[in-house]
């Protein structure tokens, strides 16, 4: 594995509402095109953020300019902005939008994570379809998410199965003011029509004693039907991230085998899996050596070759300590500078990556192009 070409998608604008761009993400599409999405705010967390949409006609080696075709969205009469937004092709020019929506309304100009409770802003996940490749869409329409849940977040695209059921993974939060015990855990929800409905959910992952913590659960359908899920894994009781865990479902999510230590941490990214299985997982080394990396598995329940590693993103060295507790280390999340990679599997078969990272502009989106 090596890197052949490297790039921007999105580049920020210092000084603007674009100063700062995360959350990339990339679909390929059945029609040879590429589409990314980016979160736009002036800062990391902004009641003025909005998704851009780019577009490729070439692999990805360029990308055209931002669209900004979600705006002004409300939901029960609340004014809100979409944190992220991942795409999935369902058919050809059939494409699904799930999206986090923030509400900015009910606690105004508060910020999305409360460090004294560990709650987050009303969220709510929604859903809207593309059947012209991304050009048009839908309203939103929002997935009904059980209310002992608490404020949802999604971390995946929403998965296709062989069989035409989609999974829609999802993290728990706490609500803002809400003192209780933080009982973190990841869903599973699974819709037969598209996305019109969905079951109730099932635990992905979960520690029912509240010490383990899986966050950010980033998950790859395989070729023959099964799911694996990577972890971002902290440990509660020490305020420390220990190794990815990965679990893996042959059931599309209704069971799965016990969390394994792949060996090393700390943030994964959505891994991308090539016709023959093999795994390409991104991830950040982020308390290490501060950069990103890429390592391939043979096959979805095998370890990761150390020997096919490289480093994708080298970041400047910087002092980052250890937090006290979660709160504290949630807080931070703020001042990181790169992260949240986001791997695809091109129709060429090399892999397309995206990464957040600082340059002298701003936050802006990268890629990095891989032959395997």
């Amino acid at each position: 594995m090596k890197i052949i070409d490297s790039g921007y998608i999105g580049r920020a604008q210092a000084g603007t509402a674009r100063a700062c761009l995360t959350f990339g993400t990339i679909t390929p599409l059945s029609n040879g095109e590429l589409l990314a999405t980016a979160r736009a705010g002036e800062n990391k967390d902004s009641d003025f953020e909005l998704i851009e949409l780019y577009r490729s006609t070439n692999n990805g080696k360029t990308w055209g300019v931002p669209k900004t075709p979600f705006r002004d969205v409300i939901v029960d009469g609340k004014v809100g902005t979409l944190k992220l937004c991942y795409l999935t092709e369902l058919s050809d020019g059939h494409i699904l939008a799930a999206a986090m929506w923030v509400d900015r309304t009910t606690h105004p100009s508060q910020p999305l994570f409360n460090s004294a409770t560990e709650g987050c802003l009303p969220m709510a996940i929604l859903l809207a379809n593309s059947f012209d490749n991304g050009e048009t869409w839908t309203k939103w329409k929002r997935v009904p998410i059980p209310e002992a849940l608490g404020p949802p977040s999604i971390t995946n695209p929403v998965l296709k199965l062989p069989g035409g059921t989609l999974v829609l993974s999802i993290e728990n939060n706490k609500h803002y003011h809400d003192t209780s015990a933080w009982m973190q855990k990841v869903v599973f929800l699974h819709s037969n029509d598209l996305g019109q409905t969905w079951s109730p959910p099932i635990s992905a992952a979960e520690d029912p004693e509240a010490k383990i913590f899986n966050w950010d659960l980033r998950c790859g359908v395989t070729p023959d039907g099964r799911i694996a899920s990577f972890s971002w894994t902290y440990d509660k009781i020490v305020a420390k991230y220990i190794n990815i865990h990965r679990r893996i479902s042959p059931d599309g999510g209704q069971s799965w085998s016990r969390a394994f230590d792949i060996g090393f941490a700390d943030q994964a990214g959505p891994p991308a899996i090539l016709p023959d299985g093999r795994v390409v997982l991104p991830w950040v080394d982020r308390f290490g050596d501060q950069c990103i990396r890429v390592r391939i598995a043979p096959e979805i329940d095998a370890p990761f070759d150390s020997k096919s590693e490289i480093v994708i993103y080298r970041h400047q060295k910087l002092v980052l300590e250890g937090s006290k507790d979660t709160a504290s280390l949630l807080a931070g999340m703020e001042t990181w500078g790169f992260g949240l990679p986001y791997a695809a599997t091109l129709p060429n078969g090399e892999v397309l990556v995206s990464y957040y990272a600082v340059d002298a502009l701003g936050i802006s989106i990268h890629f990095v192009r891989l032959s395997i």
